[in-house]
């Protein structure tokens, strides 16, 4: 895998400023915020939160600290750039001052577009690429309602242009949220296909971070514990939704592999995911789970080190095979383990197209995420791997 030394390089690490996790910790909420100067918040969710009286708790937690609140639940699955800039209307004619999120990756992101056009103004394609922005963001408390996207601690942002159907990627480090909240609490009812299409995405940040060319050893120490809790819990979470130490354990494992690739970044499993879920808005961690070992396949040669390492974490017992035999095996355990949370098996069966996936492959080529993928690809070479994952 082509490294850059670690004597050669200068690295960064990116985080919330403060992070809560546990059972009941979203309460915490309103004093948390009032701790930051907030009088009047924008809460940002979707129809679903909204219409089961999951926002309307967040703001009776804000209201209960002295804050005004207005929900804005106009964040769509994949959020688009008229999702963002309906929420900074809303922001904009309230008086906002500050914005909670709350639910999974598509309400964080559709807040972090808000936050820095509220803060920064223009239009949110202003800000794709990196560190695009030129003030501090509007403060942001992110309240997670699922355990995969770990978009409540990263600095990246995922919003749909909705023009071109092509997915900005946004990585700036001061869209990063000021605080983090993971309670599990709130991922309990989370349905079983829901909780296994996140807890693969979570997996696949692990992966990507750990083979990426800019893995430091603090992400590799934060992807391996994220690989090993992935391993021992997801089946659990899947299996039984109210089993409060496994959605736990996939709290803290989801936020690990954040932690891994808000650092090391992600690679073409991601920059290949954000084409199908512009193209056909497909839910995103379904995306990477199918395509993850296909990906993994790709990237045998140019990392098979690494992803021995991941069959062992895997828990694959590799004692008696050889380094390519294991790295196989890392990628038959992934595929085995998506298989046994009900993925899909196949991009068909998503209702991807094969005269779609040249347009996809170009536009994957200008994803930042492919930058440190362990090995380079040609748009041939990315069309092969979407017609594999078929």
């Amino acid at each position: 895998m082509a490294h850059i030394s670690l004597a050669d390089r200068t690295d960064s690490f990116f985080i919330p400023c403060v992070t809560l996790i546990g059972p009941g910790c979203a309460k915490e909420t309103g004093k948390r915020a009032k701790a930051l100067g907030a009088r009047k918040a924008l809460v940002v969710t979707d129809a679903g939160l909204k219409k089961m009286g999951v926002a309307d708790v967040i703001a009776g937690y804000l209201r209960e600290d002295g804050l005004e609140t207005i929900v804005f639940a106009g964040a769509e699955p994949n959020p688009t750039d008229v999702n963002v800039h309906d929420g900074v209307k809303m922001y904009e004619e309230n008086g906002c001052d500050f914005i909670v999120s709350l639910g999974g990756g598509s309400s964080h992101d559709c807040a972090k577009g808000i936050g820095l056009v509220t803060a920064g103004g223009g239009h949110i394609s202003d800000y794709e690429g990196v560190d695009k922005s030129k003030t501090p963001m509007t403060p942001l408390i992110a309240i997670n309602t699922t355990a995969g996207t770990a978009s409540e601690m990263t600095r990246f942002c995922i919003i749909t242009n909705s023009k071109t159907h092509v997915k900005m990627a946004i990585v700036d480090w001061r869209c990063t949220p000021l605080i983090a909240i993971d309670d599990p609490s709130l991922m309990v009812a989370m349905p079983p296909g829901l909780t296994a299409a996140t807890g693969m995405d979570a997996l696949t940040h692990a992966i990507e971070a750990y083979v990426s060319t800019a893995a430091t050893p603090i992400t590799d120490a934060c992807a391996e514990k994220a690989i090993r809790l992935i391993a021992d819990w997801l089946p659990k979470a899947v299996a039984h939704g109210e089993n409060m130490e496994a959605r736990s354990a996939m709290c803290y494992a989801q936020y690990l592999a954040g932690m891994a690739f808000n650092n090391a970044s992600l690679g073409y499993v991601h920059a290949m995911a954000h084409q199908l879920g512009g193209f056909y808005n497909l839910p995103h961690g379904v995306c990477n789970a199918v395509l993850l070992p296909h990906v993994c396949r790709f990237n045998l040669i140019a990392a098979a080190d690494r992803y021995a390492a991941i069959a062992r974490l895997l828990g694959v017992q590799t004692e008696l095979m050889s380094r390519e035999e294991a790295a196989e095996a890392a990628i038959d355990a992934i595929s085995a383990m998506s298989g046994a949370v009900g993925i899909p098996s196949g991009l068909a069966e998503l209702g991807v197209k094969t005269e779609d996936h040249e347009i996809m492959a170009e536009n994957a080529q200008k994803d930042a995420c492919m930058l440190t993928n362990p090995r380079k690809a040609t748009k041939a070479q990315v069309m092969e791997i979407f017609a594999a994952a078929m």
